[in-house]
This record gives C-alpha cells, sequence and structure tokens, in this order.
C-alpha cells in the first residue's frame, strides 16, 4: 500500500532502568530513549489502557485497541485478547513498565499520554501492534513514533494476524455507528473554509482538517486529491443527529489528527 504523500513530569515513582540499545531483527523497532523512570502497575483497564499505582489512568499513545463490551454495545473482535496480552506483557516486566510522555502529556479525559517499555527497551505498543491486537493511531504532537509503529502495523497487516485476519476495512456506505473505524474510498471534492480542509468522499462521509491540524498536512496535496483513492482512519462522528446535516451526502465526519492517519491508495 503506497504511503501517502501529506506528510509534514509527571512524579517519578520507583527505581530508573537504564536501558541499552538492543538490535531487533524488526526492521524499524521503536527505540527507547535512554534512561526513562518505571512504575509500578495496578491494572490493566483494557489493551491499550492502564492504571498505575499511584492513581493515574495511562493511555498508550500510537494503539487504539478494540473496544470492550459497554454500554449496551458488544466487545469488538480481539478486545479481551489484547487486554490479556498487555496483561501479560506487564506482569512478565513484575507489574512495571517505563514510561515516555508525550510531548501533549494528557489528554481531555486527564489521562496520562505515554509510550511503555519493558525492561529489555520494547515498545508495548509495537508488540502489540505487530500481534494485531490494535491499530495504528497518530495525533499531533504526539508523534515520536509514528514510522515505527506503522511498520509493525504493516507487518500484521501483511500476516492477516489478529484484527487483520478478516478485513475490518469499510466503505463510506458501511458505516452504522460512531467509533473508531478504518474507511476508504474516491474523494470527489474538497473545499476549504474557517472550519478547516474537507474532503468529500463517495458516499456519506466527509474528513475534515481542523485549522489548528493543517501544519501537519501539505495542504496543495490535499486539495489535488480529487479522483484520487484514499484510506483514512479515526473516529467517526454521527453529524445527523445534530441536525441541519444532508445526511445523503456527510452524516458521518472523519476528523484527521495527524497525516499518518490518511493515505492515497491509488
Amino acid at each position: 500500500m503506497a504511503k501517502s504523500p501529506l506528510t509534514r513530569k509527571a512524579p517519578l515513582t520507583g527505581a530508573f532502568f537504564f536501558f541499552w540499545l538492543l538490535s531487533f531483527s524488526l526492521q524499524g523497532a521503536c527505540p527507547v530513549p535512554g534512561a526513562l523512570p518505571t512504575h509500578k502497575v495496578r491494572n490493566v483497564v483494557d489493551g491499550d489502557t492502564l492504571r498505575l499505582v499511584d492513581g493515574r489512568s495511562v493511555r498508550l499513545i500510537g494503539l487504539n485497541a478494540p473496544e470492550l463490551a459497554r454500554k449496551g454495545r458488544s466487545a469488538e473482535p480481539y478486545a479481551q485478547a489484547a487486554r490479556r496480552r498487555l496483561q501479560q506483557l506487564v506482569h512478565d516486566n513484575g507489574d512495571r513498565v517505563a514510561l515516555r510522555l508525550g510531548r501533549e502529556p494528557r489528554d481531555h479525559y486527564g489521562r496520562t499520554l505515554a509510550h511503555l517499555y519493558d525492561r529489555l527497551g520494547r515498545n508495548l505498543e509495537e508488540r502489540l501492534l505487530l500481534e494485531g491486537l490494535g491499530f495504528h493511531v497518530a495525533f499531533a504532537p504526539n508523534g515520536a513514533l509514528v514510522d515505527c509503529l506503522a511498520v509493525a502495523e504493516r507487518e500484521a497487516r501483511r500476516a492477516g494476524r489478529g484484527v487483520w485476519r478478516q478485513s475490518p476495512y469499510r466503505t463510506p456506505w458501511q458505516l452504522r455507528q460512531s467509533g473508531f473505524a478504518l474507511v476508504g474510498g474516491t474523494v470527489t471534492r474538497v473545499e476549504r473554509n474557517r472550519g478547516g480542509i474537507w474532503l468529500q468522499l463517495d458516499g456519506p462521509l466527509v474528513l475534515r482538517v481542523e485549522p489548528k491540524r493543517l501544519g501537519q498536512f501539505d495542504v496543495a496535496a490535499l486539495r489535488g486529491l480529487v479522483g484520487r483513492r484514499v484510506e483514512a482512519r479515526g473516529w467517526v462522528i454521527d453529524r445527523g443527529r445534530r441536525g441541519g446535516v444532508n445526511t445523503m451526502e456527510s452524516r458521518w465526519m472523519l476528523p484527521l489528527t495527524h497525516n499518518g492517519m490518511l493515505e492515497v491508495l491509488r
């Protein structure tokens, strides 16, 4: 699959683990940046979130694991497997993890945003992606490991592991509810206004790059996507519930949070 051309202190808990870079057989293995503080884990919430003994909830950067059952929705495929695997990785490391905080260290839920490593310097998001137990996601400005995590996902996708055993890819017409989706289609129109840049696909889905994210994208390249087939990923919003939207054309909106969330297929 062709890569998109659109690319543009928490308290220390526990001891320091001094990691040395290892020679991984995997091409593009995510590097550990030297010495990192380690923290005791209280419990693993799901495949991409855990809670520390100090009370912080930590959301793994770069990984979106399938959702567990909640609010009347059934568990997504591999949701339980992703949580069990993260539990195992944490347990095998003495229930401790090393944290590399993101440039933006908290999300709007108040969770700590971080990359996780074990005592051997292995990145846990990368390991889960390699096993097909989640999808690669990217949010500016927390894009330090975008390239190596994308390599890990591509390997799992090529091998058909986990969530890639059956294609999760959807067309705009197949969208049924809000939430994370991997979706694609042909760009039929590109518009720019005060709300950012809008890419209308051939179906009831529009991709949006809000003004504060435009620095992540090549705007001229976005304008040139009319007639091109693209694949986007992110959290789809049901605009039809808000009213005043032409639901036949753009009921669904997918905000693009980083250039790594959009690829040009042809």
